[in-house]
């Protein structure tokens, strides 16, 4: 009622005070009584939602990002123990336990089912409570982009049963409950958070639960219980980092190897002591103290020394995590959150993320067999290798573990890779320190892929040969994917021909005369570009043939932000000189993509025209040089994406042009090109070109198979 009391007391607030006549004060009357039925409605529909029990767990709007689970309405659920359970499929793969067909849309939904209260009818029990941890996965999904209110378009659900600690639950219990879920389908499409599997004590690596077809984001896993491209490895999270302050990767430690862990197996432990007696300058060994307090450990020679852990791992340039009875162990977290590498001893153990992440960057492993030899192997490290390795342990864990939020969403992260694996990200861009805060993205917003239909507008830059743009017209016409032509007439002291002299097409062709003879020109954002895809093509490169063109705008599409061409070039440290260099001979790596065949967004020419640093453009202007070299600085700066190289031409000659006119003929052209990477990387700060060996071809073009199978059969060669 006080929500009403409000609305009422802002009507009658807003009232005009005036003095009518008693027409307007007859109208007024009515207007007010209006105002006060609709109030009344208002607030009675108001008292009706903050006050009646709702089915599901959230205040307010469904979709709102500012929606808390509620935890005061939880729907109580009566199980039968004795309802069929099904066992865990230990054969599931991606292709045969997952229902493909529910993931319908471009990216991950999940549907997380309401608060529920699991009561076993005949004595009350309940089947498993909700703990704090597991309540900040439920938020974290819920506040998540891939989070949805309606179970209709999920993709993937998540049970609101707190499966994370199986010492704490009943699992027969537990494996009712979730037959009893609405949407259970023998677990299909279910993912199952769960960091402590198996009880004493045989202590299991994977949970005890009849989870039938489900997945399991586990924290326990060999290599024998989990499913390779189906389950997720996730870490066993520990609270103590929450509180704890985190060391600097690159900090000064006293210790060559901290060993902290209490649970490692007995003959562990022995092999430790030894190690311990011939190297007690360079190895901490530690165990309990007397007093039994786990936020402390002593050396196992001075029981009285008490050292606050976890924060006494920042004394060791590496940690041991070693075998004990129950595989998967919060120590990996404590240890990655004081930036200490992780010296792993368990020969079959799955680490988290393994799937994508590079655990040699940032750990080492030993076999069990070879513990023995463990200093001997940590002294071989460099110091050099030891900060890099310091500082990935830091950056993996601020990236991908510092709180149950992140390793929630990193874990919906790889199993979307698994999902839409167009959207997934490379190995490198999931382990790269990106040193400069920039990230790789597309920056363009565009979908998974681009459309078909839509095709590419050539932009030709021509200044006055006339023949060999004539025959560059001819075969661009019977491209397929080609929208339009648009010819960029460079010479200022000569009018281009008369669009009837030009090749008669069934495309539509425009020519622009430029105000200034410009390489610019050619990456200028003309109105008449009505397509995404810009083939820019000079005039003498009439040698490619209609199956590469077509060929190369299908490979665009399905990577719209990179520069998308033929001629290749690769920039290289010279260690003489001290500078960077330019060179065009046949390698297996490029770096570049000449601009004079290749496809890019039409973005790319807006950001050329209007949005190149410094004066780059000015430079390429003045020099009548560099253009390409600067559009692929400006792509790769912005995405930190390498230019794909496509089809294996190399050779692109203009049969019916002479040397003398061709700008790569000055002698000081490559010296110039060589100086503009210099120059261009100052420009940046940095050097932003990515080197890459790789070659984008139609899959059968090589293959012995007949031309009538192949899609693409006339692909040049070298």
């Amino acid at each position: 009622m006080t929500k009403l009391k409000n609305l009422m007391s802002y009507v009658t607030q807003s009232r005009v005070i005036s003095h009518p006549n008693p027409k307007e004060q007859i109208l007024n009357c009515l207007t007010y009584g209006l105002l006060v039925i609709v109030a009344l409605c208002a607030g009675f529909l108001l008292w009706d939602l903050s006050n009646s029990p709702r089915d599901g767990f959230f205040h307010g709007k469904r979709d709102s990002h500012t929606l808390i689970l509620d935890l005061e309405h939880i729907q109580e659920i009566s199980l039968n123990p004795e309802a069929e359970q099904r066992a865990r499929n230990v054969n599931c793969t991606f292709w045969d336990c997952l229902n493909i067909y529910k993931c319908e849309h471009d990216r991950l939904k999940v549907y997380i089912y309401p608060l529920q209260e699991f009561v076993d009818e005949r004595s009350d029990k309940v089947a498993t409570t909700l703990s704090s941890e597991y309540f900040q996965i439920l938020e974290a999904v819920l506040k998540s982009r891939y989070y949805t209110s309606n179970p209709n378009e999920a993709c993937l659900f998540l049970p609101s049963l707190d499966l994370l600690n199986q010492n704490v639950f009943d699992k027969h219990l537990a494996g009712a409950a979730l037959a009893s879920l609405d949407f259970w389908d023998r677990g299909a499409n279910h993912i199952i958070f769960n960091m402590l599997p198996g009880g004493a004590p045989t202590y299991n690596t994977v949970l005890d639960v009849s989870t039938d077809n489900a997945i399991i984001f586990g924290g326990g896993f060999d290599s024998w219980s989990y499913r390779p491209g189906f389950d997720v490895s996730v870490p066993v999270w520990s609270p103590r980092v929450v509180r704890g302050q985190h060391a600097h990767a690159t900090a000064q430690r006293k210790f060559l190897l901290v060993v902290a862990q209490l649970n490692i197996l007995p003959r562990f432990v022995r092999n430790m002591r030894e190690l311990a007696a011939a190297h007690s300058d360079q190895l901490l060994l530690l165990g309990a103290c007397e007093s039994l307090d786990l936020a402390m450990r002593c050396p196992l020679s001075q029981h009285h020394k008490a050292l606050e852990y976890p924060r006494l791992l920042s004394r060791g340039k590496f940690c041991l995590i070693g075998r004990s009875l129950r595989l998967g162990q919060p120590d990996l977290v404590e240890i990655m959150s004081q930036h200490c590498i992780p010296v792993i001893v368990v020969d079959n153990y799955v680490l988290p993320f393994e799937d994508v992440i590079d655990w040699s960057l940032a750990s080492v492993r030993i076999r069990e067999n070879e513990l023995h030899s463990v200093m001997q192997k940590l002294k071989a490290i460099s110091s050099v290798k030891i900060v890099e390795m310091q500082k990935q342990v830091q950056w993996l864990y601020s990236k991908y573990f510092r709180d149950l939020k992140t390793v929630t969403l990193t874990a919906l992260e790889v199993l979307e890779s698994r999902i839409f694996p167009l959207r997934a990200r490379s190995s490198r861009q999931w382990n790269t320190i990106d040193t400069n805060a920039r990230s790789t993205f597309n920056p363009l917003f565009l979908p998974s892929l681009a459309p078909k239909s839509q095709g590419f507008t050539a932009v030709i830059l021509t200044y006055d040969r006339v023949e060999s743009l004539f025959l560059l017209i001819q075969k661009l016409a019977v491209v397929p994917s080609l929208q339009s032509i648009l010819v960029i007439w460079n010479n200022q002291k000569k009018s281009p021909p008369h669009l009837s002299t030009f090749p008669s097409i069934s495309k539509p062709l425009k020519i622009r005369q430029t105000k200034e003879n410009k390489l610019s020109n050619r990456f200028y954002p003309y109105p008449e570009i009505e397509t995404e895809a810009i083939l820019t093509i000079d005039d003498d490169i009439i040698m490619l043939t209609t199956d590469e063109l077509d060929f190369g705008y299908e490979v665009w599409r399905e990577f719209p932000d990179h520069i998308v061409g033929f001629p290749s070039r690769i920039h290289v440290w010279d260690n003489v000189t001290m500078r960077w260099h330019y060179e065009s001979e046949w390698t297996n790596q490029i770096s570049m993509v000449l601009t004079g065949a290749a496809f890019h967004h039409k973005y790319w020419s807006h950001m050329y025209t209007h949005a190149m640093p410094g004066d780059i453009k000015d430079w390429v202007d003045e020099h009548m040089n560099c253009e390409d070299i600067a559009m692929n600085f400006l792509v790769a700066n912005i995405t930190n994406n390498p230019p794909i190289k496509v089809t294996p031409r190399k050779k692109f000659k203009c049969p019916e042009c002479t040397n003398t006119e061709m700008l790569s003929a000055d002698l000081n052209h490559m010296r110039e090109r060589s100086a503009c990477i210099d120059r261009f990387s100052k420009i940046y700060g940095r050097m932003p070109l990515r080197t890459v060996e790789f070659r984008a071809d139609p899959v059968l073009f090589r293959d012995n198979f007949p031309d009538k199978l192949k899609r693409y059969n006339d692909i040049g060669s070298l």
